[in-house]
């Protein structure tokens, strides 16, 4: 197996570093999972553009070799890029699209009946609404071709439910020989998060969140982070 990171993530407001304000734009870490049988990207954060520029750069690979795109959660800054994938099985964790997809789908159904009534009365969306309608679009076609992920994608990577940031979060063990390594997402941010063993203050469920922490931490020889490098697991010796 070979795993590495395409592009290193960033938080648009670390709160650790006191920034309580976006001051950049967010984007996760993007990782590639190589095994025999699969090509996997997990959270194509970067625009396509971009992300097709370090898949050459890193790896040596075009697009259409990817085989799966696996998002941790359904945050847009986790799939900014998975467009270019357009040849891959897209995944998610089934319990995130379920919880996801009921707001979505009413999200889309409210701003399409404002639409019909605003054409009826003459009127017209203004700026704000028709990108937000197209926003909303672009998720219901992201997350109506994501599929429900099996409990092992291939051979040694397997799903690793790490709830609390959002209700379906999830990340990805992967076993090798000498060490497991852990795809994290925003279960686990960055370096700065897991030597201070906090989450983040968006969770969607704080204590969830934080017992997630604690699974992930004793689990993993190496932690991929959301937005960060990987790191080895501090609380590990001998690796």
């Amino acid at each position: 197996m070979d795993i590495r990171i395409l592009s290193i993530g960033t938080l648009s407001a670390h709160p650790l570093w006191d920034e309580r304000h976006p001051v950049r734009t967010g984007h996760s870490t993007t990782t590639l999972i190589q095994t025999n049988d699969a090509k996997i990207i997990v959270d194509p954060g970067l625009p396509a553009p971009a992300l097709k520029a370090r898949l050459g750069e890193r790896a040596k690979l075009t697009p259409d070799q990817i085989t799966h795109v696996f998002l941790t959660s359904f945050n847009p800054e986790c799939r900014r890029g998975i467009e270019l994938f357009d040849q891959a099985q897209w995944l998610i964790y089934e319990k995130e699209r379920e919880s996801v997809g009921v707001p979505i789908a009413q999200s889309l159904a409210s701003l399409a009946q404002a639409k019909e009534e605003a054409e009826q009365a003459g009127n017209e969306f203004d700026d704000d609404q028709e990108a937000m309608f197209a926003i909303i679009q672009r998720d219901v076609a992201v997350l109506s071709r994501c599929k429900p992920a099996p409990d092992s994608i291939v051979n040694e990577v397997d799903l690793f439910p790490l709830p609390g940031f959002s209700m379906g979060m999830c990340g990805l063990l992967l076993s090798e020989p000498t060490r497991t390594t852990l795809v994290c997402g925003d279960a686990i941010p960055t370096t700065e998060h897991v030597h201070e063993g906090k989450v983040l203050p968006t969770c969607a469920d704080r204590k969830m969140a934080q017992e997630s922490f604690k699974e992930a931490i004793e689990i993993a020889d190496v932690l991929i982070c959301g937005r960060d490098n990987l790191i080895i697991n501090p609380t590990k010796r001998g690796i």
